[in-house]
């Protein structure tokens, strides 16, 4: 199993996994991925084993301590020498959830914004995944202005 940064060529095959992930409403499409792989391919975390994609993270870095709808669409807004390393979307391939692979890309990502000098990571989750992202350090920031799918978000932040 590797780990690895994204290229343009991987745009399919992320938006198809992230469309089993999340639903429609929640889920970038290819254009979205294809236009946020040009700008920050660096910031896309594919795990990997023979070839075959098993999950991904991807997010923009911002000076922002809280992720805004509108960066999921702008991927304009990231900020190379940013503070805040973004999570938008943990994706893992359902016939390897449950065998520690999303925590293994967590924990690189978490490795990485370290060594790149940013201040924490943060994310938006739904309520039932607080614990899961507790477990990193992440702290629940309270409920998100987000509106994406109409449903409930909440921030959490990692300070290092």
């Amino acid at each position: 199993m590797k780990i690895r940064t994204a290229t343009l060529d991987d745009t399919s095959i992320l938006t198809e996994l992230s469309s089993v992930c999340f639903s429609p409403e929640e889920t970038a499409t290819k254009k979205e991925f294809e236009e946020r792989l040009k700008i920050y391919p660096d910031h896309f975390w594919i795990l990997e084993e023979t070839g075959k994609l098993i999950g991904f993270i991807n997010g923009m870095v911002t000076n922002e301590s809280v992720i805004r709808d509108e960066m999921f669409k702008n991927p304009f807004l990231h900020e190379k020498d940013g503070a805040w390393q973004a999570i938008f979307g943990v994706n893992t391939a359902p016939e390897y959830r449950k065998h520690g692979y999303a925590a293994k890309l967590m924990r690189q990502v978490i490795e990485d914004a370290k060594k790149q000098g940013r201040r924490g990571c943060i994310l938006t989750c739904k309520k039932e995944l607080i614990h899961y992202y507790e477990k990193f350090g992440y702290k629940n920031e309270g409920v998100s202005k987000s509106s994406i799918a109409d449903a409930v978000w909440y921030d959490m932040r990692l300070e290092f």
